[in-house]
């Protein structure tokens, strides 16, 4: 398991991207409205959001905003940056 502090100042935004493990988002200060395709709204302090692996999504603020991004791999697994280019 692996544990990021994220802070946002009102307008930054993270790219849209994958994660090749199961990702718990928390929001501790503010707010982040996400975005992961089928679904978008907004995470507020206080709530967390649950991101499975290979699922696109992005995230901004519109107010200063602290969460902490929970990284949960396996036990003896070693994580890997997604990609979607094909093994050849």
């Amino acid at each position: 398991m692996r544990v990021v502090g994220l802070r946002l100042e009102p307008g930054q935004k993270v790219p849209e991207h994958r994660n090749a493990i199961p990702v718990a988002l928390i929001v501790t200060v503010g707010r982040l409205q996400f975005d992961d395709g089928p679904k978008q709204g907004d995470v507020v302090a206080g709530e967390m959001l649950l991101i499975n692996p290979g699922e696109r999504h992005t995230y901004r603020a519109d107010v200063d905003t602290s969460a902490y991004l929970v990284f949960a791999g396996l036990p003896g697994v070693r994580s890997r940056t997604w990609s979607l280019r094909r093994r050849r």
